[in-house]
């Protein structure tokens, strides 16, 4: 459901390549502008947890949080974020909107799925879902339906745009015979192993790698904290519900404790047109009265008779089961019937638009109150959240105050409200990716502020999730710094090494490259390998795309590959291997995929054009608005 809700609040596409790059005195805040509106370093943080959260759900164990730590990743969620933006201001110009009936809709689907958010009663429990929405998205309901609203608007101009694109045949034989083809390639290796002996790093070097290089040996900012948290738990631990309530509650709430009543039915259809003639109307209707008389002299018959005669293809094989029957589910006239049956009664001739149905109520399990004891930790559970959610709107301001009038401390906040003071080590302005209270990111954003950092004092309490309020302070300030060079060296000394050696393999190999372009030789090369685009897993995918995109007019053809950090390569390409004809079936299934390539790229277009509308400005790069962070 996480990731359901996830995808809900999330447009269903990626836009790539914002282009430009001026600040022209914007807040150092403001990542980038559109529509005359700003993007915040906290919406772009924001954004960033969400789409690594996704990504953990979806990998689980096998996340490695290192492979998105890039410049790029961090510039994709920004194009992402502004294209969204792009795309809103468009839906409010075009006055694009989404029915209510629809945002119901797709409310109820996203209930039924969450548990006990349905009552037994077939109703919405307002509060359940409410906190299992903040939970997960950490969203009101109000923001909830308002952000839904927009994403399905969304998805409304995103069809209509990709539903327009198609692959001309020509063109999907091409990219199939392109893909299918397959080309004998050797490779010539020089590794970086090969020539580090003969590297001599010197300590100019050392020192004009570190000197160049200074951000990667940065020490950011970072603060030891006290913190207080007041939320929903920490209030409940304070609270106690009596018998005397609990009994008191369940008595004035039986009907949410009450099972519904639950019958399942079998029947058996005698099918006829609604529009068939009268004749045949009633020579159906006979045979079901046929059938009626003769089962309500043998019940226990039905099942039998059902498979015989029954016209209803769904049931007619399981005796005529019909299965648990929820109000709401079937046509009036047989639902009706079906809920004036007693356990093992038969029906009279009951008509519906499908034909004539007998129809018998198979078990019928009674309404029933689950008694007190059944129910009674579940209840005590939820008068205790119910009272500490009181509580806690009444200690709000009491907390608010207290951190504020009383700032050189915590401990008399947490004091007066029982609450624990928490620390934490190593605090930067940066929100980190631990589930902390503190990695938030207004509430770093105070707590990095000039008077905090200077004085010491508490910051003001901060809302950093419905219904919990942090309020921090800085017990110890590191500024930013360098790690001095000594603590380095020997980094930096294998960096350069491996850097020079790579350099030295790349001259050999393009030495061996051209001396190869004149005179073909095979000495040294590996055993052939076949590649195609389908079926290049055998190399690195800088070897494959450039082995693939060699010219191949005349052969042997070579190419050389640098690979950084590992050497130079020379690969020998010696033959290749036109496809055979691709069936129909292979086609089409290439043409599919291709207008789906199509179709992304016209929206890729398309949503250029609306950013050019809306005048988008990129004041800072994410990665830029980091490092400021951190100085």
């Amino acid at each position: 459901m996480q990731i359901l809700l996830a995808i809900l609040i999330i447009p269903s596409f990626v836009f790539v390549g914002v282009q430009g790059y001026e600040s022209m005195g914007d807040s150092a805040n403001t990542l980038a502008k559109v529509d005359g509106k700003p993007v915040t370093q906290q919406e772009f943080d924001n954004a960033l947890r969400r789409q690594l959260d996704q990504y953990r759900q979806r990998f689980g164990e096998q996340f490695d949080q290192k492979l998105f730590d890039t410049p790029e990743f961090r510039q994709g969620v920004l194009d992402n974020l502004i294209a969204q933006r792009a795309v809103g201001a468009e839906l409010v110009r075009s006055h694009l909107t989404v029915p209510d009936a629809t945002i119901n809709r797709t409310l109820g689907e996203i209930a039924q799925e969450v548990p006990g958010a349905v009552k037994a009663d077939g109703k919405l429990d307002q509060e359940r879902f409410a906190a299992y929405i903040a939970n997960n998205t950490g969203l009101t309901p109000e923001g909830f339906v308002q952000t839904l609203r927009n994403d399905l608007a969304t998805k409304q101009l995103v069809s209509g745009i990709q539903a327009s694109a198609f692959a001309p045949r020509t063109v999907t034989k091409l990219v199939t015979d392109l893909t299918e083809q397959e080309r004998d390639v050797q490779e010539l290796a020089m590794p970086v192993q090969q020539f580090i002996a003969n590297v001599k790093v010197t300590d100019e070097m050392v020192k004009a790698y570190y000197d160049k290089n200074a951000k990667q040996f940065a020490i950011p900012e970072q603060a030891r904290i006290e913190y207080v948290v007041l939320d929903a738990k920490a209030i409940e631990n304070q609270v106690s519900v009596t018998d005397e309530e609990v009994a008191a509650f369940y008595k004035a709430n039986q009907a949410r404790y009450t099972a519904p009543e639950e019958r399942r039915a079998s029947h058996i259809l005698v099918a006829v047109n609604k529009d068939a003639k009268p004749a045949d109307k009633a020579a159906a209707k006979a045979k079901a009265e046929a059938i009626v008389a003769d089962l309500k002299k043998a019940p226990g018959t039905f099942a039998q008779v059902a498979k015989a005669k029954s016209e209803d293809p769904g049931s007619a094989e399981q005796g005529g089961d019909l299965g648990v029957i929820e109000k709401g589910s079937l046509v009036p006239s047989v639902e009706q019937a079906i809920f004036a049956l007693k356990q093992g009664e038969i029906s009279n001739v009951v008509e519906s638009e499908f034909g004539y149905h007998v129809i018998t109520v198979t078990s019928l399990k009674s309404a029933a109150v689950k008694p007190l004891d059944e129910v009674k930790t579940e209840l005590a559970a939820d008068l205790k959240k119910q009272k500490a959610g009181k509580k806690y709107s009444e200690v709000v301001e009491t907390f608010t105050n207290t951190v504020y009038e009383q700032s050189d401390s915590l401990k008399p906040a947490a004091d007066k409200l029982g609450l624990k003071i928490e620390t934490a080590e190593g605090v930067t302005r940066t929100p980190g990716q631990a589930p902390a209270p503190y990695n938030n990111a207004k509430f770093l954003t105070a707590l990095f502020s000039d008077d905090v950092v200077k004085n010491k004092r508490n910051t003001e309490a901060i809302e950093v999730a419905p219904s919990t309020l942090v309020s921090g302070r800085i017990v110890e300030f590191k500024p930013a710094a360098q790690k001095p060079l000594a603590d380095v060296a020997a980094e930096i000394r294998q960096r350069v090494t491996v850097e020079e050696a790579v350099k030295a393999a790349k001259a050999a190999g393009e030495a061996k490259l051209a001396a190869l372009k004149k005179a073909d030789d095979v000495a040294g090369f590996s055993p052939v390998k076949t590649v195609s685009r389908a079926n290049a897993q055998s190399l690195p995918p800088p070897v494959a795309r450039a082995v693939l995109r060699a010219d191949v007019s005349k052969l042997p053809a070579y190419v050389g590959v640098e690979l950084p950090g590992m050497g130079y390569g020379i690969y020998r390409i010696g033959k290749v291997h036109q496809p055979a004809t691709a069936d129909e079936a292979r086609l089409a299934s290439a043409r599919e995929q291709i207008g789906n390539i199509v179709a992304q790229q016209d929206m890729v277009n398309y949503v250029e054009v609306l950013k050019e509308k809306a005048k988008v400005k990129i004041v800072h790069k994410p990665s830029d608005a980091k490092a400021q962070g951190e100085q």
